[in-house]
C-alpha cells in the first residue's frame, strides 16, 4: 500500500527516451529515497491536486535516484513534459508495488510490454538477468521511434528481445504464441487494455498464477452484483456507515473523517487498499490478481463494493 506521506524530490536529469516520452531522474534534496523493488510505482502530486502514477524504470541498486518515464498524453503528463526540467521540485508519494517481480529458481519468464508499458519491465529484466533466470521480452509499439529503451535493450540482450513495431509489419500474435501452456513459465505484462485483454484470453488455459499484469486503464465492468445499500462496520473506528448504490466506500468513509490514502479513485493504483475483516466483496479493481480477489483479504475501497448487506473493514 502507498503511504499517505508526500515529500519533495528534485529533477536531477531529463532526456528524451523516444518520441513523446521523457525520462526524469529525481533525487531527494535532503535524506535518502526509500528502497523499491521491480514493478514499483510512485505517485507524482501535481499543481491543482492532480495525481499520476509512474512506474520506476531505473535500477533498484541506485539508491539515491529514482527514474520515471513519462508519455505525453494526459493532463498530468503534459504538465511534466512542459515544466519538469533540471532543478524542478516535484512532490511525490511512494513507492508502492502491486506488480512485484521476484525471480524464483527453476522458473523462466516472458515479459510482454506495449508502448509505455515497458517502464516497469526494464527493472524486472535486470532482476531476472541478475538471478540467472531464462527470460524473453516481447515488446510491441507503433514504431521504434515511439518505443522507449528499444535500441539499448536489443543491443544489450540480442535475440531475447523481440520487437514488434507496427510500421515494420511485425504483429505480436498472442493467441498463437500462448496457445499452449509452458511448464514453470510465468508471464508479466504491462500495456494498453487491448493488449492485456488479448493476453488474458490467450492464456486462459494456463495454470492460475501464470500471468501477472499491471493496467493503466480501469477495467470496464457491468453493474455491481449487489445493487442495494450496504453497511460497512469500521473495526478500528467503532463506526458503522451505510454506502448507497451511487457512492463508493471511499467517498462515504471520508465524510466521517476517516483518512484513507487514495490517488486514482478508479481502481488502478492500489493506494486505497484496505483489509477485509468479514463479509464478501465484489472486487471491481484493476490491481489485484484473480487469485488475490478470490482470497478476499483486501479491497480497493474506491471502486470495490460489498456483495452482501454488510461487511467489516480494518478502518
Amino acid at each position: 500500500m502507498t503511504g499517505g506521506l508526500t515529500f519533495e524530490v528534485v529533477v536531477r536529469a531529463r532526456r528524451e527516451a523516444a518520441h513523446g516520452i521523457v525520462l526524469l531522474d529525481v533525487e531527494r534534496s535532503t535524506g535518502t529515497l526509500p528502497h523499491w523493488s521491480p514493478g514499483a510505482h510512485i505517485d507524482v502530486v501535481l499543481p491543482g491536486g492532480v495525481e499520476r502514477q509512474y512506474s520506476l524504470c531505473g535500477s533498484p541498486t541506485e539508491r539515491g535516484t529514482w527514474r520515471i518515464g513519462v508519455l505525453r498524453e494526459r493532463e498530468g503528463s503534459v504538465w511534466l513534459h512542459e515544466n519538469a526540467h533540471e532543478g524542478t521540485t516535484l512532490r511525490v508519494r511512494g513507492p508502492a508495488n502491486h506488480f512485484l517481480f521476484a525471480p524464483t529458481a527453476g522458473r523462466s519468464y516472458v515479459f510482454v510490454a506495449g508502448g509505455i508499458g515497458i517502464t516497469p519491465i526494464v527493472p524486472m529484466i535486470e532482476a531476472a538477468e541478475a538471478a540467472g533466470a531464462a527470460w524473453t521480452l516481447l515488446y510491441a509499439g507503433r514504431s521504434r521511434r515511439t518505443m522507449a529503451f528499444v535500441e539499448e535493450l536489443v543491443e544489450r540482450y540480442g535475440e531475447r528481445v523481440e520487437v514488434y513495431a507496427a510500421d515494420e509489419g511485425r504483429r505480436l500474435a498472442l493467441a498463437e504464441r500462448f496457445a499452449t501452456p509452458v511448464t514453470r513459465t510465468v508471464v508479466y505484462s504491462c500495456g494498453p487494455a487491448r493488449l492485456l485483454e488479448a493476453l488474458e484470453e490467450a492464456m486462459s488455459a494456463w495454470p492460475g498464477g501464470s500471468l501477472h499484469v499491471e493496467r493503466f486503464e480501469a477495467k470496464v465492468l457491468g453493474p455491481p452484483v449487489w445493487s442495494e445499500p450496504f453497511d460497512v462496520d469500521l473495526m478500528l473506528s467503532g463506526l458503522t456507515v451505510t454506502v448507497p448504490p451511487a457512492r463508493s466506500v471511499l467517498d462515504v468513509v471520508e465524510e466521517y473523517g476517516i483518512v484513507v490514502p487514495s490517488s486514482c479513485r478508479v481502481g488502478t493504483c492500489g493506494t486505497c487498499e484496505v483489509a477485509i475483516v468479514d463479509g464478501e466483496v465484489e472486487h471491481r479493481d484493476s490491481v489485484l490478481s484473480p487469485e488475490e480477489q478470490a482470497a478476499n483479504r483486501t479491497m480497493m475501497v474506491c471502486v470495490s463494493r460489498a456483495a452482501c448487506d454488510r461487511i467489516t473493514l480494518e478502518l
